[in-house]
């Protein structure tokens, strides 16, 4: 050991005091830093030999600093061992994904961040620019520019063939009809059948020349190239082990693009993703207040009367809402992006609420049109911070309203007291849904509002007593 400089990164003073004075005493030189950002300075003026990494911090977590740690050229080569709360759990799953060395679980013993650290040093050393061992992310985020044209120039070039190959299968015979029908009228035996050579012969030539086996040896050459580099399955696991945040940053921070499915008890939220931006969001299973309905609604995009008469002729089976809409005039591109948007977003806080649960991500590019056409690139940074925020707002209103089958009644002294020119729209028209009668749920249900929305109303009409929850008789 010889005075190898080790930098701790982590937003937890006590751990930075510990590991500090573990490792000092061991013989290494310290520094620490008590975030992501600060950890990046401290790295590019210190060169360390290896880098203690905490798994979730402030203002740049764990995958940003890894991130950007690899796009430096001074630094790429630094061994990284990550600090997590979950490091059992959550680093037999990430470790490899994101390249880092090694994991050790909070609280560690002396010991053990002393031997993972020599362990580190003695393995990886310092390096300068060499070829390393530390694992290759098995999430790719730094695709070249020429690796995506590459890839586009084998796609026109296996479509350039099974355009060429349907044309000359339809080709044929077609030819070969106009070549019977050219025999016809030299002879006299085959006049009297019936050669058709007018345009719905040719179509139907063209159909049959076109059957389900032709087709799938056409498309034969062409398949494998798609299919290589479409599907592949590449994280999966337990929200109750790894919450849906976390999954979400790693896809950011690699720049993936695929399909993230969360799922629970019947409910499926599907996030497209594309160079780590939301495209879209959909959903099966979930309450009504996540249909696009709602959302149309509320940003006045159609009149309650028009939407409910489009729904009531809307036959069963049709396409996808939002493209009918667009289609019929209803709504424009531009206002279809904004309900959309709105309704992906929602979706996704929802969905950081859950604490149980699977996950799955799916790379791939080729998305379904609803996606494509959506391209919504929202930045999954801003959408988890409104989304933390909603939470934490969450954990305080479930303290009061813990049951969405609670029904309130409404304090009429304090209404006429107060007066309800101090209450928003939106608050007047919940406080009128309380009448002792309607559950949280039928009031979700009438309002058409979202489940948070009325929950923080109700949570503030609680807070300044213009409501009370209604006691229920005990049965006897």
């Amino acid at each position: 050991m010889a005075g190898e400089t080790v930098l701790v990164i982590d937003d937890s003073p006590t751990i930075l005091k510990v590991v500090q004075l573990v490792l000092t005493k061991a013989g290494f030189r310290v520094e620490t830093a008590p975030d992501g950002e600060a950890g990046l300075a401290a790295a590019r003026e210190h060169r360390p030999d290896c880098i203690l990494l905490d798994f979730v911090m402030p203002r740049m977590n764990g995958y940003q600093v890894c991130r950007a740690l690899s796009a430096d050229e001074q630094l790429r080569h630094v061994p990284v061992v990550l600090m997590s709360a979950k490091g059992d759990q959550v680093g037999e799953r990430f470790v490899k994904v994101m390249g880092i060395v090694d994991y050790i679980t909070k609280p560690f013993s002396p010991e053990a961040i002393t031997a993972v650290v020599q362990h580190t040093i003695d393995k990886f050393g310092r390096r300068t620019g060499e070829a390393d061992d530390r694992p290759e992310p098995l999430l790719r985020g730094d695709r070249s520019p020429e690796d995506d044209d590459l890839d586009i120039a084998q796609r026109r070039e296996a479509l350039a063939t099974i355009r060429d190959a349907i044309a000359e299968t339809v080709g044929a015979r077609i030819a070969a009809l106009f070549s019977l029908a050219d025999a016809a009228r030299d002879d006299d035996d085959a006049r009297d059948s019936y050669v058709p050579t007018d345009a719905d012969a040719i179509e139907d030539a063209a159909r049959s020349a076109l059957d389900d086996e032709t087709l799938r040896d056409l498309l034969a050459p062409a398949r494998a190239l798609f299919d290589a580099s479409a599907d592949e399955w590449v994280l999966s696991g337990n929200l109750q082990v790894v919450p849906i945040a976390e999954v979400l940053q790693l896809l950011d921070a690699q720049r993936q693009s695929g399909v993230l499915y969360v799922s629970r008890a019947g409910e499926t939220v599907e996030i497209y993703f594309r160079n780590g931006a939301v495209d879209l969001a959909i959903a099966e299973g979930v309450p009504e207040e996540f249909l696009l309905g709602r959302f149309i609604l509320e940003a006045d995009l159609m009149k309650r009367e028009d939407f409910e008469g489009f729904l009531e002729a809307r036959a069963p089976g049709s396409k996808l809402i939002g493209s009918q809409l667009v289609q019929l005039g209803y709504l424009s591109a531009d206002d279809l992006t904004v309900a959309l948007r709105k309704q992906t977003t929602e979706l996704i806080y929802e969905v950081l609420r859950w604490n149980h649960g699977t996950f799955r991500f799916r790379a791939t590019r080729d998305m379904p049109a609803q996606a494509v056409e959506a391209a919504l690139g929202l930045d999954v940074e801003g959408i988890l911070m409104e989304g933390f925020r909603r939470v934490d707002e969450w954990h305080l209103i479930e303290r009061e309203i813990d049951d969405f089958d609670t029904v309130f009644l409404r304090n009429e002294d304090a209404v006429a007291q107060m007066g309800r020119g101090r209450l928003t729209r939106e608050e007047l028209a919940v406080l009128e849904l309380v009448n002792g009668k309607n559950t949280v749920k039928e009031i979700i249900r009438a309002s058409r509002m979202g489940s948070f929305e009325v929950s923080k109303m109700l949570y503030r009409l609680l807070s300044i007593k213009l409501i009370r929850r209604r006691v229920m008789p005990v049965a006897v």
